[in-house]
């Protein structure tokens, strides 16, 4: 792919306060000129009238174009905002960059590069461009001749992924972002924010394919705490995208500072089975903690009894008694013994 590379230059332009009070003292010379001739003119009668004639024409012809130059060179004059970059070009070729802030002035002939606010296109005449994009609507009505440097957030919404299992997630993501090489961005790219916008759409796709929503299986639970889920590894799958984000959009001269992971569900259409599957897999964990620790009293239970030689039980006794402690232990609902009050047998 052939990209055209465009070495920034930053200006080192004149001071805007000192070529306004020059050209303004130009301008009125000028325009003092005829009045200076008249008044010199009156006070030398002996002047012949054919050449008072001559020098009227001379000093109108001298007047008039002055004063036009001045009001010209006036164009030269750019104001520049904190934290904003202006770039101008001369006859069609890039002249220069200026980024710190203040009054300045630069060849009159230099014109600066016009983008639109909020990055969406218009047209040649520059009228504004009606956009539908993802389900919104929006129309552009302004535009800037200066590129800002502020950090500032990108929030592309909401889409529909599949993740590595196919299932469908809606997931969003926030990016922080701002312009590292102001003349990289503007003629590397068409639009710069368009641009950023649809990388970020395509790597929040690329990433969310790689990853599971979350882990069901339980069964693997103990080997899946190390495996990224999209909802137990926000943090480090938004690291990913960041990185992933920060490669496609180092052309056009942006950096991205963060990505968040602002919105992550299932679709609609699977939302309430894997409720219910999740529902599903935790009351299984719940009960197999519960046998777990019912069997292991169970056998705490007939090891004391054994040892302390409280009650001797033959095997079937012993399996009556772990029946029943298993049931008091695992039940659902608390144990309503039956005393006996006669005898065990």
């Amino acid at each position: 792919m052939n990209r055209i590379n465009v070495e920034e230059r930053e200006l080192r332009p004149a001071s805007g306060f000192l070529m306004l009070f020059l050209l303004f003292a130009l301008m009125i010379g000028f325009i003092m000129l005829p009045i200076v001739g008249a008044t010199v003119v009156m006070k030398n009668p002996e002047i012949i009238p054919e050449k008072v004639d001559d020098l009227v024409v001379i000093l109108v012809f001298i007047c008039i174009p002055g004063c036009i130059i001045s009001a010209v060179m006036m164009a030269g004059l750019k104001i520049v905002h904190p934290v904003e970059a202006r770039i101008f070009t001369l006859f069609g070729k890039y002249y220069g960059t200026i980024k710190k802030p203040g009054f300045f002035y630069i060849n009159p002939f230099a014109a600066s590069i016009v983008v639109p606010a909020d990055g969406k296109p218009r047209n040649s005449k520059g009228a504004a461009v009606q956009v539908i994009t993802r389900e919104y609507e929006t129309t552009v009505t302004s535009s800037r001749s200066a590129i800002s440097l502020k950090t500032q957030t990108l929030d592309n919404g909401v889409q529909k992924v599949n993740d590595v299992l196919g299932n469908p997630v809606i997931i969003g993501a926030v990016v922080v972002w701002r312009v590292g090489n102001p003349t990289t961005a503007v003629f590397s790219v068409e639009n710069y924010r368009e641009f950023l916008s649809v990388q970020t759409d395509s790597t929040i796709r690329n990433t969310t394919r790689l990853y599971p929503y979350d882990v069901f299986d339980e069964d693997d639970l103990e080997e899946s705490v190390q495996e990224k889920t999209l909802r137990g590894s926000a943090l480090e799958i938004a690291q990913t995208m960041k990185e992933e984000l920060e490669k496609r959009v180092f052309e056009a001269g942006l950096i991205v500072e963060e990505v968040r992971i602002t919105h992550l569900a299932y679709a609609e259409e699977i939302a309430a089975a894997m409720l219910q599957r999740q529902q599903a897999v935790a009351i299984i964990a719940a009960r197999k903690k519960i046998v777990d620790g019912a069997v292991g009293m169970v056998k705490m239970a007939i090891d004391k009894l054994n040892e302390d030689d409280i009650v001797i039980l033959d095997e079937d006794r012993k399996a009556s008694m772990v029946s029943n402690l298993l049931v008091v232990l695992c039940g659902n609902r608390d144990a309503q013994p039956i005393v006996n009050s006669g005898s065990i047998y």
